[in-house]
């Protein structure tokens, strides 16, 4: 069985910095939201968590076709990004990221607006009598409490957008060193019936989610006081 090829590593490291990149934008959009949702009363609220949940049922395939659709040079984002004189974001990283955070919202809200729902009202009351304003609450009350949600919505959204097949292939195609992400890696090694390369990937990506997957049972039982003995 051969080691993996520069393609296959340059893959790799595309794969990781879509999943950092995604990650962090996904925390910054996600958090606001997470937050609106536990709070508000608002008759908004079941049909903004309805879209938020969205990836959740639908096949990526329909998501990157609508994307796709989107941000082409006849869809709205693609007219606004072309008029902004950034291009069309189909075939491009940039395209990537931007299915990539769609896709994957709903890994990083439904844990943080868990978090957020957790802590109930009272640590706030009590802050507020304090005279804490509305953001010292936010920063320094709420995202502290939070941070259990926040560790396992960046583990999941990271593991979630690293496993993203459908979505990425529709966007960005199969340009190496360009869109060429691991899952369509294996693909393309499957394809070719080059099974060595493919269980080299895969097996990578298997340990991967194994480690994942022990990591949030293990922040779970910590949270938790370590379970029933």
């Amino acid at each position: 069985m051969s080691a993996l090829s520069s393609a296959d590593w340059s893959a790799v490291w595309l794969t990781l910095k879509l999943a950092a990149v995604s990650t962090l934008i996904l925390l910054l959009l996600g958090a606001p939201i997470a937050w609106w949702l536990a709070r508000t009363h608002s008759k908004w609220k079941a049909v903004v968590g309805a879209v938020v949940a969205l990836p959740l049922v639908l096949p990526p395939t329909v998501i990157g076709f609508y994307l796709l659709v989107a941000m082409g040079p006849q869809g709205p984002l693609g007219r606004l990004t072309e008029a902004l004189g950034l291009g069309l974001l189909p075939f491009s990283f940039a395209g990537l990221v931007v299915g990539s955070v769609i896709y994957s919202l709903p890994f990083v809200v439904q844990p943080v607006h868990n978090a957020f729902e957790a802590i109930g009202r009272r640590p706030l009351e009590v802050a507020a009598t304090l005279r804490a304003g509305p953001w010292d609450r936010f920063f320094h009350v709420a995202l502290p409490l939070a941070r259990p949600g926040f560790v396992s919505a960046t583990i999941l959204g990271f593991a979630h957008t690293v496993g993203e097949f459908g979505v990425v292939l529709m966007i960005g195609g199969n340009i190496p060193d360009r869109t060429r992400v691991v899952s369509v890696a294996i693909y393309d090694h499957v394809e070719a019936l080059d099974y060595a390369q493919a269980h080299w990937l895969s097996g990578g990506m298997l340990a991967f989610s194994f480690v994942v997957l022990l990591a949030l049972h293990a922040r779970r039982r910590t949270a938790g006081g370590g379970g029933p003995g």
